[in-house]
Order: structure tokens, then C-alpha cells, then sequence
């Protein structure tokens, strides 16, 4: 079952983003969605435009269905949650792999470098049309810490992405 909730945050006008957690136990209503409630408020507080927070059980394939989906017809940035770790059912990196165009091997890695634990993550960054993946953990904690090391950045790569004017 995927729960979609279209919700809009932070400053209209402002980069789109959309987010997407991952977890087996959210979907079945048995956990709180600590992590996506908690990347919605880190991209609203940023001055992001949230424009969705959809969740969808553990699995490559369930990751694959819900990006393409969400990343059809939309320029921005969507930041997954969970699935990154070592556990059998952590299989978030496998689903986007098989949807990007184009992997962004340098957003990935400085998102593993902000905590040592961050190298357990098996997290990608990659390209889908218009918008930028981004795959972070499944923890509050380590969702935010990971996708705050690279959110300055986030708005000047959608430009080029977008073949818009850049400051360089």
C-alpha cells in the first residue's frame, strides 16, 4: 500500500522537492514516520516547496514504482527515507538505481562523511528527468543529518539541471 499525502510547505516558488519513506512497518501503520515528517520539516525550514510525502513498503521494486511515479513531470528533489542499511529488506539503492539516468556519486558521499556511521549507508544519488534522488536513512536522525550536508548545494544542481542561469 503506498500513502500518498500531497501537502505544501516551506516557500512557494521556492525549489520543489517531494519525499519518500521507505519502510515496511510505516506502510502497515505499525511505526510512526518519524524520518519523513522529519526531512518534510528540514526542506520546509530550508525554503523548499514540499509538495508530496509518499510512503511505500521495503522492496527494490516498490522503490522503483513509487519514483518513477513521483518524478514524472516534476523538476526537483526527492529524498528517500530507510532502506539504505544491510538488512535483506533494505533494498532503496537497488529500486533507484534501476530508475536514474545518470548516478551523482559526489551527493552520496558527502552525505556518508557527516557521521561515522554513515558508512553503513548504501545510499545513491542519481537523476530521473528532471528531478535529483537522493537516498538517506531510514533514521530522524540520520535522515536529516545526511541530507542537511548536501542541501546547499541541491538548489544551484537543479538549476543546471534544469539548464537555468547559475551564479558561475
Amino acid at each position: 500500500m503506498n500513502d500518498v499525502v500531497n501537502i505544501s510547505g516551506g516557500i512557494p516558488g521556492g525549489p520543489a522537492a517531494k519525499v519518500l519513506t521507505v519502510s515496511d512497518g510505516v506502510s502497515t501503520g505499525h511505526r510512526e514516520d518519524l524520518s519523513g515528517r522529519a526531512l518534510v520539516e528540514l526542506l520546509a525550514t530550508a525554503g523548499f516547496d514540499v509538495r508530496e510525502h509518499r510512503v511505500t513498503p521495503d522492496g527494490s521494486e516498490n522503490v522503483a514504482v513509487a519514483l518513477r511515479s513521483m518524478c514524472e513531470g516534476f523538476e526537483g528533489v526527492v529524498v528517500t527515507t530507510g532502506g539504505t542499511g544491510f538488512a535483506p529488506r533494505d533494498q532503496t539503492p537497488e529500486g533507484t538505481r534501476a530508475v536514474i539516468e545518470r548516478e551523482a556519486p559526489g551527493l552520496a558521499e558527502a552525505m556518508r562523511l557527516v557521521n561515522p556511521l554513515g558508512r553503513l549507508s548504501r545510499g545513491i544519488a542519481g537523476i530521473l528527468g528532471s528531478a535529483i534522488i537522493c537516498n538517506t536513512p531510514g533514521s530522524p536522525k540520520g535522515c536529516v543529518e545526511q541530507f542537511a550536508a548536501i542541501i546547499d548545494v541541491i538548489p544551484h544542481a537543479l538549476r543546471l539541471l534544469a539548464e537555468r542561469p547559475t551564479d558561475h
